[in-house]
C-alpha cells in the first residue's frame, strides 16, 4: 500500500473509504459484497471488488484523458484506489440510452426500446428514502443544488455518456444506462466520483442473441442469472484488450 489509511470515513453497500495523511486524498476499498433492491438483497461475490475496482480505474483514466475531470488519482493494491476527497452531492445522476428497470416500471415504455436521445433523470440520494426520482420542481424545493448546477451536472453527464457509448461500442458492448456520483473537491471543482463499474452501468455484449447471455451487468445478481464475476471479467477483459491492441 502505497499511502498508509488513518481512519473509516464512511461505509457504503459496495465500498469502505478512509483517510490518509494527507488531508484532500482518500483510499477507497470495493467490497466483494453485491446488493440490490436498495441493499434487500445481499451476497458475497469473489473477486467483485477487485474487478470493480480496475475497471473504473480504467474508466476514469479514459474520461480523464478526454478532458472530463474525475476524482481518481492513482491505483492501489488490488481492490484500493486513492482518489481525492470530495463532498459528494447527494444525488444519483441516471442516464438512460435503452428503456431498462425502473423506467419499463414506471411507464408504459417498452424494454429495450431505444430512446430518440438519452434520458437525464435525477434521483434523491437516500436509502431510507429508497432513493426517489425528482422532478426540477422538486429539486429546487429541497435545495440540494442551483439551477446553474443542476444544468452543469446533466452536461456532463450528457458527455460523459457519449464518451462511454462510443467507448464500449468499440469494443462490442452496448451501453443501455448508468448512474454517476458527482462532487465537490476543497478547490470547489466539480469532479465525477465514486465508481462507473458493471454495478452503476447496465451494459449488454453486443455477440449475444440470447437476451439472459448479453447481460454483463449487475443483472446477473439482480435476476439471479448466475455467472457474476464473469460478466464483469469480461467486460474488464475486453477494455484491457482494447489497450493492449493499441500499444
Amino acid at each position: 500500500m502505497q499511502q498508509s489509511i488513518s481512519s473509516l470515513l464512511y461505509e457504503g453497500k459496495a465500498k469502505k473509504i478512509f483517510t490518509t495523511q494527507h488531508q484532500d486524498e482518500c483510499l477507497v476499498f470495493f467490497k466483494n459484497d453485491a446488493t440490490a433492491f436498495n441493499g434487500k438483497k445481499h451476497a458475497e461475490v469473489e473477486g467483485k471488488g477487485s474487478l470493480n475496482c480496475e475497471i473504473s480505474s480504467l474508466l476514469f483514466r479514459f474520461l480523464e484523458s478526454n478532458g472530463i475531470q474525475t476524482h481518481f488519482l492513482d491505483n492501489q493494491e488490488n481492490c484500493w484506489m486513492l482518489v481525492q476527497k470530495v463532498e459528494i452531492i447527494p444525488l444519483e445522476v441516471v442516464v438512460r440510452n435503452i428503456a431498462s428497470g425502473s423506467l419499463c416500471k414506471q411507464t408504459p415504455i417498452p424494454p429495450d426500446k431505444v430512446l430518440s436521445c438519452p434520458l437525464v433523470d435525477f434521483y434523491f440520494k437516500d436509502d431510507s428514502l429508497g432513493d426517489p426520482l425528482l422532478t426540477e420542481a422538486r429539486l429546487d424545493l429541497l435545495g440540494l443544488v442551483s439551477n446553474d448546477q443542476r444544468i452543469e451536472l446533466k452536461r456532463l453527464a450528457l458527455e460523459v455518456n457519449g464518451l462511454l457509448k462510443d467507448f464500449f461500442k468499440k469494443i462490442d458492448l452496448l451501453l443501455v444506462d448508468f448512474k454517476l456520483e458527482m462532487g465537490l473537491n476543497q478547490k470547489g471543482q466539480l469532479l465525477i466520483a465514486d465508481e462507473i463499474s458493471p454495478d452503476t452501468c447496465r451494459i449488454w455484449d453486443l455477440n449475444a442473441k440470447d437476451p439472459q447471455d448479453r447481460i454483463l451487468d449487475k443483472d446477473r445478481f439482480r435476476k439471479e442469472l448466475g455467472g457474476v464475476r464473469e460478466g464483469y471479467s469480461e467486460i474488464l477483459n475486453r477494455i484491457k484488450g482494447f489497450y493492449k491492441g493499441r500499444e
